[in-house]
């Protein structure tokens, strides 16, 4: 078992590495925290206001692409949780270039930093979409073959094939995680969950692709930060873990628990064109995270949905400030 004193997270002020920073300073009185962030659109230090004042914490404002600002940041860590990358599958589909900089190029810059400053354990985070789309039955397991369908996930398959090759030819002891959908408080408005929260609190129509009939695995995610504090501590070099929630759901059937909670009608849905490529389903086999290291998700999806829902609605001032416009 590791225990770290000086953690490196990178994109700390995003959705998950920002719930991630909060348990490590919450849960862990002697760890220090080096936040690298860019501040993109998706990034924003109001998610991590509450603990900026907190003398274990400091953040770094540098792009993962930059050597200087990458070696600075990592120096002195025990352990690297390399979070940071360009995640959302429309805006890759509209402009792949910076999805192929932040999260290849950036993970390369992250990794030859790692071989010079040799952290304990640099955990890679990536997703269950490189694995592909799904049939209506079966699992992703960690021997799943990469296929990637859009170029997001074919840009984190590749992030995480150099990790591993790093591994494999450097001994860099590097672990990767795969996650299924996350979801809960702090993720941008333009996601799904989020999204439709908010349309649908102020009677703006939600639009939903295709059929609707799309499954994804949700987990929330303090499940996920928690399984990747796990991977951080004791996740063996080398390996893959992956990380799901055991919840499948629909689109549309996610679409409605939020209007039902909300009492607004479904008459607010409305029918888009798919995106381009859109995979059918996505479900993960957690078990060797499991069964190696014993982890389990705490929340059922009907509670962490409520959860969420709750959030947002006590929250418009922070979705306004970090969408830029009223929420």
């Amino acid at each position: 078992m590791r225990e770290p004193k000086k953690i490196m997270v990178t994109g700390g002020c995003g959705f998950i590495g920002c719930n991630f920073v909060r348990r490590l300073l919450s849960q862990y009185p002697d760890v220090s925290v080096v936040n690298l962030d860019a501040l993109t659109y998706a990034g924003s230090a109001l998610n991590l206001s509450d603990v900026e004042s907190d003398p274990r914490y400091s953040f770094v404002h540098g792009d993962v692409c930059d050597p200087d600002a990458v070696h600075s940041a990592m120096k002195g860590a025990d352990a690297v949780v390399h979070f940071a990358a360009e995640s959302h599958v429309d805006r890759s589909i509209e402009g792949p270039s910076v999805f192929i900089r932040t999260n290849v190029v950036g993970t390369q810059v992250m990794l030859d930093a790692a071989l010079r400053e040799r952290p304990g354990i640099y955990v890679q985070i990536s997703t269950d979409e490189v694995y592909g789309s799904l049939g209506p039955e079966g699992l992703f397991t960690e021997k799943s073959p990469l296929e990637p369908n859009s170029p997001y996930s074919a840009s984190k398959a590749g992030a995480d094939l150099l990790a591993l090759a790093y591994n494999h030819t450097y001994g860099l002891p590097v672990a990767v995680t795969r996650c299924s959908n996350n979801y809960g408080p702090y993720q941008f408005p333009e996601k799904l969950i989020p999204l439709f929260i908010n349309n649908a609190m102020r009677g703006l129509q939600v639009p939903l692709y295709g059929d609707g009939l799309n499954v994804r695995d949700w987990i929330h995610v303090m499940d996920h930060c928690r399984a990747v504090d796990m991977v951080m501590r004791a996740g063996r070099p080398g390996e893959v873990y992956n990380i799901g929630g055991s919840s499948e759901r629909r689109n549309i059937d996610i679409t409605k628990i939020i209007l039902s909670a909300l009492g607004k009608p479904e008459t607010l849905i409305k029918y888009v064109e798919d995106r381009l490529g859109h995979d059918r389903r996505y479900a993960i086999d957690s078990s060797r995270i499991q069964d190696e290291l014993g982890w389990r998700a705490n929340y059922n999806f009907e509670d962490g949905i409520a959860d969420t829902i709750k959030w947002y609605l006590e929250h418009q001032d922070w979705c306004r400030a970090v969408s830029g416009h009223d929420a």
